[in-house]
């Protein structure tokens, strides 16, 4: 996975992860928190190899749909813009707080 996409996953994990079950968060941050592998998550978890794939390939469905149909990263990059553009401090300061 290149890290472009790894970063993009990462922000629809910091965005739709609680929406995944609790296993798909381990899955999830053991892949791409703590740089396992599939054989060490499997080996970890006590599952194939094949099945932290599939696990994964799930999971990254699974947020990008959240975002196809809720759009919070599109709207928080629009807003980044936006927020970049103002020059009262005090608005800006309480606009970043709310991410």
């Amino acid at each position: 996975m290149d890290i472009d996409r790894l970063l993009y996953l990462n922000n629809l994990y910091d965005l739709y992860g609680s929406l995944l079950t609790k296993k798909q968060q381990m899955y999830f941050q053991e892949y791409c928190f703590n740089n396992l592998s599939y054989g060490e998550i499997s080996e970890k978890y006590g599952i194939t190899r094949n099945a932290i794939f599939r696990q994964l390939k799930l999971i990254e469905e699974k947020l990008v749909e959240y975002e196809k149909n809720l759009k919070l990263y599109y709207k928080k990059q629009k807003i980044n813009v936006i927020i970049k553009k103002i020059d009262d401090k005090t608005i800006k300061s309480e606009l970043e707080n709310l991410f």
